[in-house]
């Protein structure tokens, strides 16, 4: 072959540091597409990026160059670096260490972006840590409670 056609979608969830509460409406109507811009400025398209106070869920399309890994170090680092030179209020922002980072098959892409979207209510219904856990188990990723939460 010519060329390399890559389809890589990989669904992320992260939360606060200590998932504090702190991401509100207000920060979120600029963090979320500020994360959309770190994706792009690194080649990565971004499909949904949404969550709660405590949370962040994001889709991305991943280039054949970077790593998963290496994707969310560029998110998350980029963002709380801007939230705690942005907001004077929130100069100690910090993302969690760990993070979740699930495959995600091109016929699902559309039920994620409507999962992504809906985050305010689906959480009316069901914790962090239970959605978390129910994807763990989705995916077949074994965990250790006593780990999971820092």
């Amino acid at each position: 072959m010519a060329h390399s056609y890559i389809s890589i979608k990989v669904h992320y969830i992260f939360s606060t540091k200590n998932r504090h509460k702190i991401i509100t409406p207000e920060l979120e109507e600029r963090l979320w597409p500020y994360m959309g811009g770190i994706a792009k400025q690194n080649n990565m398209k971004a499909l949904a990026i949404g969550g709660i106070e405590d949370h962040a869920h994001i889709l991305l399309s991943l280039p054949s160059t970077i790593s998963i890994a290496k994707a969310i170090q560029l998110i998350k680092g980029g963002s709380s670096k801007w939230v705690s030179d942005t907001f004077s209020s929130l100069r100690d922002f910090e993302w969690q260490e760990g993070y979740g980072a699930f495959s995600i098959s091109i016929s699902h892409v559309d039920d994620t972006i409507a999962y992504i979207e809906n985050q305010k209510e689906h959480h009316r219904k069901q914790t962090f840590e239970e959605e978390y856990i129910a994807i763990l188990k989705k995916h077949g990723i074994e965990y250790d409670e006593r780990y999971l939460w820092g």
